[in-house]
Formats: structure tokens, sequence, C-alpha cells
């Protein structure tokens, strides 16, 4: 049975959430989504209360708040993964949205592909490329690829409940790439894909890093990046010869981050 719990993480997101939460409203699979759970993380704005508004006007939808201290965003979508109910589960983050094919699109390749474990999908129709590469089919994913570029976007996501249940949720000591370091986990035990095409909008415009939220810090985000991969050394997942490439490429990339977001300042 195809089941699908939501799990949306919020903190300040008071000019945003609604469009998030209209954006799976609008999902032409309406019907298999059983929970959408929308974990405040310590807001201090009138995020809750929006929120509760909207469930009183949409009372159709099955909206459950959920509401901690301040714990950071792998908290929040733990909180949300521990009462999932659904077969499946599906991020959201409160200032992306979903368009309106996203869930039906994923069930239909789930549907012609049971053995996938772990679906996601491109976003703001930005195409896919690893070390020069296009992926333009639905592909396979490896840990290989994924030290070299984090895919796909955490609101693109749909994964079966039980990885949750087998292996546990992201780390909440992490406060950067922790998205990526719960993905390798989950792609070296299970069958890891990706559907290019496009079924998210991120960011409200911003950039994917050095604007706002987490992200900005682009100096703990390379070290949250190094320390994965120096694990994966450890676990012997990697050899030195390829830990000491992604090093050299990680710090390149971190250079370039910087340049782009100085750049970017002076416009």
């Amino acid at each position: 049975m195809f089941t699908v719990s939501v799990i949306i993480p919020m903190y300040n997101s008071a000019d945003t959430i609604i469009d998030a939460l209209e954006s799976v409203k609008n999902q032409e699979a309406i019907k298999d989504i059983v929970q959408i759970l929308v974990i405040d993380d310590g807001s201090s704005d009138a995020s809750s209360q929006i929120v509760l508004q909207y469930k009183e006007v949409n009372t159709e939808l099955p909206i459950e708040l959920i509401s901690q201290e301040n714990r950071g965003v792998s908290a929040a979508r733990n909180a949300g993964l521990k009462r999932a109910t659904g077969t499946w589960v599906a991020f959201l983050d409160s200032d992306d949205v979903w368009l309106p094919n996203r869930i039906r699109r994923q069930k239909e390749v789930l549907s012609e592909n049971p053995s996938i474990d772990f679906l996601g999908a491109g976003y703001n129709d930005k195409p896919l490329k690893i070390l020069g590469r296009s992926i333009n089919t639905l592909y396979k994913a490896t840990v290989n690829d994924l030290t070299l570029k984090y895919f796909p976007c955490t609101p693109s996501i749909i994964m079966r409940k039980s990885i949750y249940d087998e292996i546990g949720g992201f780390n909440e000591n992490w406060k950067y790439a922790e998205d990526g370091e719960y993905y390798t986990r989950i792609c070296l035990r299970y069958n890891y894909y990706y559907l290019p095409e496009h079924l998210v909008d991120i960011g409200h415009g911003k950039r994917t890093f050095g604007e706002k939220g987490l992200s900005k810090n682009l100096k703990d985000m390379y070290r949250g990046n190094v320390e994965i991969i120096r694990g994966l050394k450890q676990a012997r997942v990697i050899s030195g010869v390829r830990y000491v490439f992604l090093r050299v490429f990680y710090y390149l990339k971190y250079l370039r981050r910087i340049l782009i977001t100085a750049v970017a300042k002076k416009k």
C-alpha cells in the first residue's frame, strides 16, 4: 500500500509556510497523503499560529502541528519521522514548494521500479551534473557519486519509512551537511535513485548556499563534508587516494563558493 507522510520542519517561517502547505494541498495525488507533519522548531514568530489557522480553514487536510524547543533541523525531521505512519515519507522545507505532480510522478516511478527504496528528483529546472556528466535518465546513485555531489535536494526526496525504522534518522549532532551524512548512510545500504525531472522549487529565489540559513556558513559546510569522507575512509568505504583527491576537490569547491558569494554581494 502506498501512503505518504509529509514532514515539514519549520523555524520562523511565517512568510513562507502557507506557500509550502498550499503546494501539498495542490498535489494531484493528495489522496495518498495521510499525514502532513509540521514540526515547529522553537519559532519566535507567528509560524505556529499561521499553521493552526490554515488547519482550521482546510479541515480536509491531515495536518498535525508538533512543537518543540529549538534543536535544529535534524531534530525536527527526526520528530516527524518518529510520528510518521505512512509507508513512505516525503520531505518538504517550510520555504520550498512542490510542483503539483511531485507525489504522483514519484509514485508512478516507484510502482514501475518496486526495488527502489529512496527516490529524489530535480529542483528549479536545474540539470544534475556529476563532474560534467549529465544525468538524464532514472539513475541509481553510488556513494562515490555522493562524495562528488550530494544529491538530491531534501525537499524532493521520498523514502520508505522502514529505512528510519531500521537505521534511525538524521544525526542531531551535525549542524552542517547533516543531510549529506544521512543520505550517504542510506546509499550504503539501500537502493538510492534520482529522477531527473523538475518536481520542486526551492529557496524562494535564493541561492542554495551563501545567503541565509545554515548554508550561509560556507566554512562549516566545508568542514561537514570533510567529516563525511573522513568517516568513509575510516570505514574503508573509500581509499586513501580517493580521500586525498576529495579533500582537494572540496577545498577548491569551497573557494569557488566564497568567490561566487563575494561577487554576488557587490552587485
